[in-house]
């Protein structure tokens, strides 16, 4: 979320609040009465609206009739925060409430707001920039949704649960996942570049020849090294992302996990990493998209609020590579930013 443009916002409410509490104080007290009702719905609607919270909440319940429980997931904030805020929206008729079964599903219908409330809301949407925020918002509500059991997944479900339950009892359940990931070429090296604590590489580890893995902090590469030391295929090695200590051509692939955030110029970076990686290979990125979370700075580290498709793109044009990149579904139960995976050919 831009802090500056809500601060702005907020000022304008606040003056716009205060302007009207003078004018009815100035008024003779027989149009202090007949405008006292207005005024004072008016004030209502300039508080609702100066939160951003209820902003992003109208805005999602103005798309789809959620529940408490879905509406938390979807812009990450506790149902007792949700709760809070959607009961003055309700009072205000800015939202509707019906009841399925023992949950209340609330919807927000533009058309049956008042038509100043309406083209207030509107000129809400049109001043806030919050971009990044309802998009990130947009894609956890489509998790959200889709989590949902239709009433064809139930009429189905319920008839394919003898095979499931069948296939679970003889085969597992991890067989799939394992499975798909024998699209990986066996034989070859792959590099996991900011390995951290060695999870990707642990990963990698029984579906390829070799990984070579690269962290500039000692402690945290020793800790990785001693926890994977039964895995014989990985070599630890410390080292620079900008300086990598690796041979020309020498990696078939190469990940970067959530390391590009902490990297001054990630196309430096990038470059480094195609000068290692050999032709009609592929470096891997996974990391944030933009995003609001300006603490992020200060708590991790991060020196970028994200990457968008058009900077991935350039990256790639310059490492005369080919980009596919996609937004990573979200997992509804997480609490960060919307992650994105993007593939460059060489």
């Amino acid at each position: 979320m831009t802090s500056t443009s809500m601060r702005r916002w907020s000022s304008t409410v606040k003056f716009l609040g205060r302007h009207s509490a003078f004018r009815q104080a100035d008024s003779g007290s027989q149009q202090m009465e007949r405008d006292q009702g207005n005024s004072s719905r008016w004030l209502s609607w300039l508080g609702i609206l100066s939160d951003p919270a209820r902003l992003r909440m109208l805005r999602l319940l103005q798309k789809e009739e959620l529940g408490v429980g879905e509406l938390a997931r979807a812009i990450q904030m506790p149902q007792s925060t949700v709760s809070r805020h959607l009961k003055p929206l309700h009072d205000g008729g800015w939202v509707v409430r019906r009841s399925e079964g023992t949950a209340s599903m609330y919807r927000m219908i533009q058309e049956d707001l008042p038509a100043e409330a309406n083209n207030l809301w509107n000129t809400t949407l049109n001043q806030v920039d919050l971009l990044n925020t309802f998009r990130n918002d947009d894609d956890r509500l489509r998790e959200v949704v889709n989590e949902r059991p239709s009433d064809t997944r139930q009429f189905f479900g319920a008839r394919a649960g003898d095979w499931s339950a069948l296939r679970q009892q003889l085969y597992g359940g991890a067989f799939t996942d394992e499975a798909l990931l024998g699209l990986v070429n066996p034989e070859w090296t792959v590099g996991d570049l900011g390995c951290g604590s060695g999870d990707v590489s642990e990963r990698l580890s029984p579906l390829v020849r070799n990984v070579i893995s690269i962290d500039r902090e000692a402690a945290m590469l020793d800790a990785a090294r001693n926890r994977l030391s039964h895995l014989s295929n990985i070599d630890f090695r410390a080292g620079e992302l900008l300086a990598l200590p690796i041979d020309d051509n020498s990696l078939d692939a190469a990940v970067l996990m959530l390391v590009l955030q902490h990297v001054p110029d990630p196309l430096d970076a990038i470059k480094e990493v195609a000068r290692v990686t050999r032709p009609g290979g592929l470096i891997l990125l996974v990391d944030l998209v933009p995003h609001d979370r300006e603490n992020y700075r200060f708590t991790m580290g991060h020196l970028h609020m994200g990457f968008d498709q058009v900077e991935a793109a350039s990256w790639a044009e310059k490492v005369d590579g080919t980009l596919i990149y996609r937004r990573l579904h979200p997992d509804t139960q997480g609490q960060g930013p919307v992650l994105f995976a993007a593939s460059i050919w060489l």
